[in-house]
C-alpha cells in the first residue's frame, strides 16, 4: 500500500503588480532617495501606512491612488522646494507611462490620499461625488459593479516615501495623522470610518519605543513588525522594480585598471589575468552607473544595512536569512562626531561640507610616511595610512582643522571600515553579490565610491556592490508588504 501522496508546492500569490512600474524624476535633492514609484497596473485598495522607526530616522510608506504619475515629489520630502537637482546620484531613466500627462494640482489633491477599506465593504453604499467620495447608491451590487469598472478605467497608484528625524518623532506622528483626515476628506468618509480602516505597520525599534504614541494620539490599530523580517521583505520587493538597483560599470573599472596597469601603477594581475585593483584611496575613480532595468530576483546574497549601526544579513536562495555579523560604527558615529566636530545640525549639512573638504590635510597618508608609493605592496602614496594622524604631532602647535576636511576624513573612514568588514563576510560565505542599503548612503557619490571601491579592490574584482535608490526605505516597505499579504488582496 503506497503512502500519501507528498505535497505539491503552490504557486506563489503575486501581491502587487510591478508591470511597468517607474520611479518618478527627481526635482530635488532632498528627493534623492525618497522618490515615489507609479505602479500603473496597481487596483487594489489600500489604506495601511508602514513606519520603521530607527534610531536617527522615521521612515513612513503609504500608497494613494492616481490615474497618472504625480509631477513632482511629496511636500513634506522636499520641504516646499522644487529646484532641480545638481548633485551626481542616479536619476530616473524610465519614461512615464504612454500616453500619459502631468495631472492638474486638482486630481493630485483629490488622489493624493489613501483608500479606505470601508469603500471595498458592501455595507457601504454610495456613487462617486465631485471630490473622490460616495453618495446616492444604495444597491450594494450596483456599487460594486462600479467600483470594478472604476478600477478597470482608473488603474494605478503611488507608492510614497517620507522621513523624519526621529528625535522629532511628533513631526511624524503629525504627517500621518493629516494624512488619515485627509484621506477621509478626500474619499467622502467619516472620519471614524476612516480610522477603522487604517493600519499602522510598525518596525524598528521604535515600533516598540513609540507605539503608545502612535496608538494613543492616532486612535488606529498599530501592528508590530519583525525588524530584520521586513528588511529582507523588502529587498525582495525592491529589487523587481526597473532602475532601482544600480551599480559601478564593469567595463569602466576594467578600462581604468588597464590603464593603470600601463603606467605602472597596478604592477599586479590575478591569477585569471585582469590587473589588479588599487587600494581604497581619498578620492577613488568616479566610475559610470549601471541600471538593472530588466530586474530579476537576486538570491541569494549579503545585505549590509547601514543605519545608526550596521547589520550584516546572509539571504540564502529562498529567501531565509540570518544576521552573521555588523559593527557599531555606522551612520550614528559618522553624525555624532560630525555634530560634536563640525557646526553641521543635518546628516545633509555634513555630506556637503564633505564634497568641499580635503582629508589629506587631517589623515596621514602613505606619502607623508615614505615619501612615495610603496610600491611592493601595492600602496599608492595617497592611501591613508592613519585616520586623523596628522592633527596631533608631538612639539607642534595645536590647529583647528577645516570642518570641510573633518568632515570627508570620517566619511571615508566610516565607508573604508563598513566596506573592508562587508568584503571579509561574502567571502566567509562565498557570496558575490552585495547590497548596501540603509539611511547611511544617502545617494552619495563619495560613498558610493568609496563602498564599491573597495569590495572591487579586496575581492580582487569578483565581488560586486549593488545600491539602491530607496536604501533607506527598505524595512518600511517591507512593513508595507507585510500587511497587503496578510489580507490576501
Amino acid at each position: 500500500m503506497s503512502g500519501p501522496a507528498p505535497d505539491l508546492p503552490s504557486a506563489k500569490v503575486i501581491h502587487v503588480d510591478t508591470r511597468g512600474a517607474v520611479i518618478l524624476s527627481e526635482e530635488s535633492p532632498d528627493t534623492r532617495d525618497s522618490r515615489g514609484i507609479y505602479l500603473p497596473n496597481y487596483i487594489e485598495p489600500v489604506s495601511h501606512i508602514a513606519v520603521d522607526v530607527g534610531g536617527s530616522l522615521a521612515k513612513v510608506v503609504y500608497f494613494t491612488r492616481s490615474p497618472e504619475p504625480p509631477s513632482s515629489p511629496s511636500i513634506a520630502a522636499t520641504r516646499g522646494s522644487s529646484e532641480a537637482s545638481d548633485i551626481s546620484t542616479p536619476r530616473s531613466v524610465s519614461p512615464p507611462p504612454e500616453g500619459s500627462s502631468s495631472p492638474s494640482s486638482s486630481s493630485i489633491k483629490r488622489n493624493g490620499a489613501l483608500t479606505p477599506l470601508v469603500l471595498d465593504n458592501s455595507q457601504h453604499t454610495g456613487t462617486l461625488n465631485a471630490e473622490g467620495g460616495l453618495s446616492g447608491l444604495t444597491d450594494g451590487l450596483l456599487r460594486d459593479s462600479y467600483l470594478r469598472q472604476a478600477s478597470r478605467h482608473f488603474p494605478g497608484g503611488s507608492l510614497n516615501f517620507e522621513r523624519f528625524e526621529t528625535d522629532n518623532i511628533d513631526e511624524c506622528v503629525e504627517f500621518i495623522k493629516s494624512l488619515i483626515e485627509r484621506s477621509a476628506q478626500a474619499n467622502g468618509v467619516s472620519i471614524e470610518d476612516m480610522r477603522r480602516s487604517v493600519k499602522i505597520m510598525a518596525t524598528g525599534g521604535g515600533a516598540h519605543r513609540f507605539y503608545e504614541l502612535f496608538q494613543e494620539t492616532l486612535r488606529v490599530d498599530v501592528r508590530r513588525e519583525d525588524e530584520m523580517e521586513c528588511l529582507i521583505e523588502g529587498l525582495k520587493f525592491i529589487t523587481l522594480i526597473p532602475d532601482e538597483v544600480y551599480y559601478f560599470s564593469d567595463e569602466l573599472i576594467e578600462s581604468v585598471s588597464h590603464h593603470s596597469h600601463h603606467e605602472g601603477k597596478a604592477a599586479s594581475s590575478t591569477s585569471s589575468g585582469t590587473p589588479a585593483l588599487e587600494r581604497p584611496s581619498p578620492n577613488p575613480p568616479q566610475y559610470g552607473v549601471s541600471f538593472l532595468n530588466n530586474p530579476t530576483p537576486q538570491l541569494p546574497c549579503l545585505v549590509v544595512n547601514i543605519g545608526s549601526g550596521v547589520s550584516i544579513i546572509k539571504v540564502d536562495e529562498d529567501g531565509q536569512f540570518e544576521r552573521i555579523s555588523g559593527t557599531s560604527l555606522g551612520g550614528g558615529s559618522l553624525w555624532g562626531l560630525l555634530s560634536l566636530l563640525t557646526p553641521a545640525t543635518t546628516f545633509d549639512e555634513m555630506l556637503a561640507l564633505s564634497e568641499r573638504g580635503d582629508n589629506a590635510t587631517v589623515d596621514m597618508l602613505v606619502g607623508d610616511i615614505y615619501g612615495q608609493d610603496y610600491g611592493r605592496l601595492g600602496l599608492k602614496s595617497t592611501t591613508i595610512a592613519s585616520t586623523f594622524g596628522k592633527v596631533f604631532k608631538k612639539g607642534m602647535k595645536k590647529r583647528q582643522p577645516a570642518p570641510e576636511d573633518i568632515a570627508k576624513s570620517l566619511l571615508y573612514a566610516v565607508s573604508n571600515n563598513i566596506g573592508q568588514i562587508a568584503y571579509m563576510n561574502a567571502e566567509k560565505y562565498n557570496l558575490d553579490r552585495i547590497y548596501f542599503g540603509g539611511y547611511f548612503i544617502r545617494g552619495h557619490a563619495a560613498t558610493v565610491a568609496t563602498l564599491s571601491y573597495a569590495i572591487r579592490f579586496w575581492s580582487k574584482g569578483t565581488k560586486r556592490a549593488m545600491f539602491l535608490r530607496h536604501e533607506g526605505f527598505l524595512g518600511s516597505i517591507g512593513a508595507w508588504l507585510k500587511n497587503i499579504e496578510d489580507e490576501s488582496y
